[in-house]
């Protein structure tokens, strides 16, 4: 299995940046796609973007389409979600997520679909 260690949260104004980190250990990182899920308190958790095993592919959910991007190194088996034009609805503990990628292409859009989670990160976006 795989290890995930999420980085970079934090507290940021509307309309600042962050990029998160997610580190992982274990099997062959480039077996894996990644996706990061957000979850509000109170509310379910949510697919926020997601890369394929080669990066080759991403998907986003519409409501970060043109503010987040993702990326990964698969020779630092890490994974980036960089987070621009933040808002206070952005509000989340963002998880890093992975699953096993039979298919290079592949993103995957759903919660479910992911097998391993990290711990979380908190941000937060004041007002």
């Amino acid at each position: 299995q795989v290890q995930l260690v999420e980085s970079g949260g934090g507290l940021v104004q509307t309309g600042g940046s962050l990029r998160l980190c997610c580190a992982a250990s274990g099997r062959t990182f480039n077996n894996y796609a990644v996706g990061w899920v957000r979850q509000a308190p109170g509310k379910a958790r949510e697919f926020v973007i997601g890369i394929s095993r080669t990066g080759s592919n991403t998907g986003y959910a519409d409501s970060v389409k043109g503010r987040f991007a993702i990326s990964r190194e698969n020779a630092k088996n890490t994974v980036y979600l960089q987070m621009n034009t933040l808002k206070p609805e952005d509000t989340a503990v963002y998880y890093c997520a992975a699953t096993f990628g039979f298919t290079l292409s592949v993103v995957h859009t759903t919660p479910g679909e992911y097998d391993y989670w990290g711990q979380g990160t908190q941000v937060t976006v004041s007002s």
